[in-house]
């Protein structure tokens, strides 16, 4: 009996060792392991772009092949929301994991000078202004553990290449997680498109060079030099904010094209739009020349709607039809964006999901995917999106909200807060109802994309549910309210919708 078992034990252990081999020929000489390797992390965020620019979602003006190539790989989500309609905001709720209204960063006040000690509260505003509105912080507090920071303590080389506008340099990226930062500063937009450019961040190299193929040059030097470690690359294009500038041989490509749908006209904006996707398609094809593609997962996601209050040239930049309004209006063109997320053999490619997500949901994914541990002191709002990316399983959670309790004059935006929850979305306007009371206007965006008519009159018992969740939840982030303006002078005309000058802050770009 012993011979047998001893016999039978030596040639089970002959049969694995040459099982092993086997296996080490068949995969390059490289033992098969369970061992989780890390996965690297790009967020490729666009400036200003709507939900409708791009030809994947339904535009029929630019061109933008990558941006299709990107959603043939992975998921494009069709209710993707920005945590608010303007920049620096949304911009810190994806560093954060938080709704900015808890450090009230409320507006896209990056580019000001640091307010740390002053108070926000509302006080007073110019007398065609029904309510007294709230100031912004203007910087994301450094207090703030960012994403950036989380994966650090695992191991992740960190890099930020692009725009920033989170406040001046003592908020720059290196003092909030990033090892690597290129181009990022407090301005809202590039002072130039084209080289020099007066950003500190990215000196000169070649006149009249194209910013946004010098950052797309540096993040390419980045994936190069990094490609042996797991690394995070803030990916933040300046495109397609103002100065609207492109290449002149764009500009008349667009001149001699017509959008079938009468709705997209700007040839300027068409070249910034072309040129941006000229850059995700050339990060693609770096990833795939150095074998990083299957490791490496990319969120495409906008900071906000696409703008359609500034001129160019007689045209607005762009236009976000079905949605109502745009950049800088908390209706569905302001805060309706693109997103799209790759991540081989993991999200299923060519997918199309209608599940709601939010920016702050990006922390909470990115710690799980790369098995980073939490801070137990780093407070998020947003939710793990882990199982929607790999299996559309539905989030639990009942609504998602935003607080943008600002007049917005060129905009047309009054402030307040929204509340999506399944398909409908509840705005309750301060100051707007019947002797300056509250207005509460209430949508079905799943027959109502537009927010064309207001149904909450016919559900009188949702409305209450819904302003009852918006209150508690504007009193949990300790979010910042508008006042009853003493100033107030129904006698003025309104401003809203014939400038942009702000009573309070004075942006002078955003």
């Amino acid at each position: 009996m012993k011979t047998f078992f001893k016999s039978n034990l030596f040639l089970l252990l002959v049969s694995l060792t040459f099982l092993n081999q086997a296996c080490k020929e068949n995969h390059g000489n490289k033992e098969v392991t369970n061992e989780f390797k890390k996965p690297n992390i790009i967020l490729f965020m666009v400036d200003d772009m709507g939900w409708m620019d791009s030809e994947v979602y339904g535009s029929e003006y630019y061109d933008t092949p990558n941006i299709t190539r990107l959603a043939k790989m992975g998921k494009r989500f069709t209710r993707a929301y920005a945590a608010n309609a303007l920049c620096s905001p949304t911009r810190a709720s994806i560093l954060s994991g938080k709704d900015p209204a808890r450090f009230s960063l409320t507006t896209p006040a990056g580019h000001l000078p640091p307010n740390p000690d002053v108070s926000l509260a509302a006080k007073k505003g110019a007398p065609w202004m029904k309510m007294a509105c709230p100031r912004s912080r203007t910087f994301m507090p450094l207090e703030e553990f960012t994403i950036a920071e989380a994966l650090k303590t695992n191991g992740y080389t960190t890099a930020h290449i692009g725009k920033w506008h989170l406040g001046h340099e003592t908020y720059w990226p290196k003092k909030q997680g990033f090892d690597i930062n290129i181009g990022g500063g407090h301005h809202p937009g590039p002072p130039n498109f084209f080289s020099p450019y007066n950003i500190s961040t990215l000196p000169d190299k070649k006149d009249k060079e194209y910013i946004t193929d010098r950052i797309t040059d540096e993040a390419l030097v980045f994936l190069e030099n990094h490609k042996e470690e797991p690394f995070f690359l803030n990916f933040w294009q300046f495109a397609v904010h103002a100065p609207y500038q492109a290449p002149v041989d764009l500009i008349e490509k667009y001149k001699n094209k017509t959008d079938p749908r009468g709705k997209q006209a700007n040839p300027i904006m068409g070249g910034m739009m072309e040129k941006m996707d000229e850059s995700l398609g050339r990060m693609l094809d770096k990833l795939e020349e150095l074998q990083l593609m299957d490791n490496t997962i990319i969120v495409f996601f906008s900071d906000n709607g696409g703008n359609m209050y500034d001129v160019v040239n007689g045209e607005f930049p762009t236009n976000n039809y079905p949605l109502s309004y745009g950049k800088g209006n908390i209706h569905e063109g302001g805060i309706r964006v693109p997103c799209i997320v790759v991540w081989n053999e993991k999200i299923k490619p060519n997918t199309v999901s209608d599940q709601m997500i939010q920016s702050v949901d990006f922390y909470p994914t990115f710690l799980e995917v790369t098995k980073t541990k939490a801070n137990p002191d780093q407070l998020l709002d947003g939710v793990s999106l882990v199982e929607v990316l790999k299996n559309d399983t539905p989030l639990e959670r009942d609504a998602i909200y935003s607080h943008f309790p600002h007049y917005m004059p060129v905009t047309h935006n009054v402030p307040s807060t929204a509340i999506w929850y399944k398909n409908y979305k509840l705005i309750k306007e301060y100051g707007e109802g019947e002797n300056r009371s509250d207005a509460l206007k209430l949508y079905d965006l799943q027959t109502d994309i537009g927010e064309t008519t207001d149904i909450g009159s016919e559900h009188p018992e949702l409305v209450a549910k819904l302003l009852k969740m918006v209150e508690d939840y504007v009193t949990e982030v300790g979010g910042l309210l508008p006042v009853k303006n003493p100033a107030y002078n129904p006698k003025v005309e309104t401003k809203l919708g014939k400038t942009n000058d702000f009573p309070i802050d004075k942006y002078p770009s955003y």
